[in-house]
């Protein structure tokens, strides 16, 4: 992708290095200090590590050079995004409200939760976060052997596609589906949600290559990503066996017959993957 040289967004926190912290307030402080006391303890102490454990370390993250550049590069992904959606929302005769892309390390506290590393990139619709932990990056490349650029970049794109899903009020017509459905007839629109969202991705993969911002593979790339994350791949490497009735994010085929789908369209004609008979 030909990123360099171009603006990356405003919409981006930086939180790596300070984890989530569990806030202690006055009352459960003075509590913890007397149970200190009374089992014989310096109740001092104790409030020094309950104000650390409020403030965080206070140790400024260092990134390396090859986390600023993908912190530069995500930037500068979100920023297109922001371009893109601003273009299709208003000939839907609707406004864009742009979500914040927030770095982690380790975990983060979200408001959806508490989440660690190990959960991936994730998008939240209570903040209208996309959060994500540089480090799965290196996961994609070498764990799901998913390697380039717009590798990463279709990450991004999905979910701002959730985002963009939210905003269209798709999402609480699922959140209204969870407490309707058991966890086997929901999951079945768990997988039609996120294959929309792969769409999503494809609508705005389809608008950078209008601007040539495309290089000669890239469109592989962001399908051998789509391949690497299906719910088949990814239960049989895991366990050597898949259970349909668990998927939640669709076959590997699925996620990228839908993201090429959006890619070849370039706009929503196609995006009702709810109604589609087939997957």
């Amino acid at each position: 992708m030909k990123w360099r040289g171009l603006p990356g967004s405003t919409n981006v926190e930086d939180r790596r290095g300070t984890g989530s912290k569990m806030a202690i307030g006055g009352g459960a402080a003075i509590i913890i200090m007397l149970v200190a006391a009374l089992l014989g303890g310096d109740p001092g102490a104790v409030l020094d590590s309950l104000q650390n454990a409020n403030q965080g370390s206070g140790t400024p993250y260092v990134e390396t050079a090859e986390e600023k550049e993908l912190a530069d590069f995500v930037s500068v992904v979100l920023a297109d995004t922001e371009t893109v959606w601003t273009g299709v929302f208003s000939e839907l005769g609707e406004d864009y409200s742009e979500p914040t892309l927030v770095l982690y390390t380790d975990s983060v506290e979200s408001a959806c939760g508490v989440a660690g590393s190990s959960t991936g990139p994730f998008y939240c619709p209570s903040d209208n976060n996309l959060y994500i932990d540089l480090s799965f990056f290196s996961e994609l490349r070498d764990r799901f052997r998913a390697p380039g650029d717009f590798a990463m970049a279709y990450v991004v794109a999905h979910e701002v596609g959730h985002h963009v899903q939210t905003l269209l009020g798709v999402t609480d017509q699922m959140q209204t589906l969870r407490q309707q459905l058991s966890e086997a007839e929901y999951n079945e629109y768990s997988v039609r949600f996120e294959l929309q969202a792969d769409y999503l991705a494809g609508v705005w993969a389809s608008h950078a290559q209008g601007r040539g911002l495309l290089e000669e593979g890239d469109l592989e790339e962001a399908l051998a990503a789509a391949n690497a994350v299906g719910d088949d791949r990814i239960q049989r490497e895991a366990q050597g066996y898949v259970v349909p009735d668990s998927f939640t994010h669709g076959t590997s085929q699925q996620r990228m017959r839908w993201f090429k789908k959006g890619f070849d369209s370039g706009n929503l004609d196609n995006w009702d993957t709810f109604d589609a008979t087939e997957l």
